[in-house]
């Protein structure tokens, strides 16, 4: 029996890592971080303990790459779904409705990756970071700003900043306020993107056309 060649191997780490990731996003919006130990995340992908490990210096690190993969994934299935659209107003609206969606739908995942980002851990340089940075920034691109360097963080920070509005335990803010304030900023209208239902609140949303 030959080995496997070079191409092989990267591609079975690739998907032991995948597997990893996945496992560790379902079980946390299952049971919760505290809840959920490194040895379960590996159970659950079919892997060997230490092999968590070896990708991963410790769980927050591990959920932190993990729910970067799931916002890229979203994002990505979010910009790219029919009818695909490059114009780029559209585009940001569809980014900006595709986090607010995952703070609503996700909301003990995402109230847990916030918590570790504004802890000791801090923000985690990642391949899946990294990612979701450059599909941030083609939107910003594309939106048309004349300086990407600045608007991305800018853009950045307003996303989670607005994830964490809707998440603050005990005072959070309606999604849809945050949505109308973040289409203000960036001159959209209200109906790009994927609208909530009931319309703008207040009952008005002065185009910028």
């Amino acid at each position: 029996m030959s080995p496997r060649s070079a191409s092989v191997n990267e591609e079975l780490r690739r998907r032991s890592r995948e597997r990893l990731l996945r496992s560790t996003v379902e079980l946390v919006a299952e049971r919760g971080y505290e809840a959920t130990t490194l040895g379960d995340i590996a159970d659950r992908a079919g892997a060997a303990r230490g092999l968590v490990s070896y990708y991963f210096p410790g769980k927050r690190q591990l959920l932190q790459s993990a729910v970067h993969r799931l916002m890229h994934l979203t994002l990505c299935a979010a910009l790219e779904r029919e009818p695909r659209s490059e114009d780029g107003r559209e585009r940001l609206a569809r980014a900006i409705d595709a986090i607010l969606g995952l703070a609503r739908d996700e909301p003990l995942l995402m109230r847990t990756h916030m918590a570790g980002i504004l802890t000791a851990e801090g923000f985690v340089q990642c391949p899946e970071q990294q990612r979701l940075a450059e599909l941030l920034r083609d939107t910003v691109a594309r939106y048309g700003s004349q300086d990407v360097d600045a608007d991305y963080p800018l853009l950045r920070a307003l996303l989670m900043g607005a994830v964490v509005a809707v998440l603050l335990p005990g005072a959070p803010m309606p999604a849809a306020r945050l949505r109308a304030e973040l289409f203000q900023r960036y001159g959209l209208d209200w109906d790009l993107g994927v609208p909530p239902d009931g319309g703008p609140p207040g009952g008005t949303f002065p185009s910028h056309l």
